[in-house]
């Protein structure tokens, strides 16, 4: 994968900023640490205060990385279903992995009522929803490459994939109305999101499953760029396009699914990034677009944590709500100054 050499000051440029934006991000809390020391303790140095150190390697550093590795997998997964889909509104989601996910965790924790008190206690932990949400969004998945082996046609994918989104956002519905005042708050809690209760070992196992997404979408680079030119004339250059479409949906489903289990459900990331990529780099060459579209993806997300944190507050906003908040205007933005999404 190799850029294109007329964007290498773009490059450069912006990841500058993401190195500033990481530093900022860790110093950032309800405690104030400053960027000196932050970086210091980054690098191994003393820092003022041992605590600072403690805060920063144990709790702002895991969350600064699964910020980075979430912007990245949500961006890209979403360029790759943009692509895939040729539709502008084309998010990470549209196949119903989000969907899958959120089922796997309401089953969780809505269902608990009926198992005993060790095993709710285990469902309804931190390692129970991951596994619940990865149960989930994986059987979703697997359902749509059943369903895309058996058509021809890509746009029947994208349908088939919202009705199984509809599907299990139908069935949490019946459950969340059935469930315990308790049991619904934990449930929507999970639903706004959040990039802070990651240990090191649950980022480990993150950045590897999403690295494993991100090499899968390199290896789409060219089925990518000869998808732009139609599905017809990407046949008649000798495209499988069966084979390709595979592996740009195992591609996203473990971005997009790993994403939601590890972080929870995270809107507008996936949909906003790839257009604001395009506006700044004017290509539609996936060699350039998917580097870019991981820095500009982290730069944003760690913006958006640095703004849910409430600095100097002990308040952290939900993290759904902040890109919400943000990447929605974003759109609509794109969308009146452009008037025409560039493909």
């Amino acid at each position: 994968m190799i850029p294109d050499k007329s964007y290498k000051h773009i490059f450069i440029g912006i990841t500058l900023i993401l190195l500033i934006c990481f530093i900022i991000n860790i110093s950032l809390g309800s405690v104030y640490i400053p960027w000196i020391d932050t970086l210091s303790s980054l690098i191994g140095n003393t820092v003022e205060k041992e605590s600072w150190k403690h805060i920063i390697i144990n709790y702002r550093l895991p969350k600064a990385i699964t910020a980075i590795i979430v912007g990245s997998g949500l961006g890209v997964s979403g360029l790759l279903m943009q692509t895939l889909f040729k539709n502008p509104l084309a998010g990470p989601f549209v196949l119903g992995i989000s969907s899958g996910a959120s089922l796997g965790v309401a089953i969780l924790i809505l269902g608990s009522t009926f198992t005993g008190v060790a095993i709710s206690s285990f469902l309804v932990s931190k390692w129970g929803l991951i596994i619940g949400a990865s149960l989930g969004s994986i059987l979703v998945l697997f359902m749509v490459m059943l369903v895309s082996a058996k058509v021809r046609d890509t746009m029947a994918i994208l349908i088939i994939g919202l009705m199984f989104g509809s599907i299990t956002t139908a069935i949490v519905s019946v459950l969340s109305y059935f469930a315990p005042a308790f049991q619904l708050q934990k449930y929507i809690f999970w639903g706004f999101g959040s990039l802070g209760n990651l240990s090191w070992n649950e980022v480990f196992l993150f950045l590897g499953i999403s690295l494993l997404g991100i090499i899968l979408a390199v290896l789409a680079i060219k089925p990518l760029n000869t998808l732009l030119l139609g599905e017809n004339y990407a046949r008649s250059l000798g495209l499988h396009i069966k084979k390709s479409r595979f592996l740009i949906i195992i591609a996203t489903g473990l971005l997009a699914g790993s994403s939601t289990a590890f972080a929870g459900p995270i809107a507008f990331i996936g949909l906003a990034v790839p257009h604001l990529t395009r506006q700044l780099f004017h290509t539609s060459d996936h060699r350039t677009l998917i580097p870019a579209v991981v820095l500009l993806g982290s730069i944003i997300m760690l913006l958006c944590d640095s703004i849910a944190q409430l600095p100097t507050s002990e308040y952290t906003l939900p993290i759904n709500a902040i890109t919400s908040l943000i990447g929605a205007p974003v759109v609509i933005w794109l969308l009146i100054r452009k008037r025409k999404m560039i493909f």
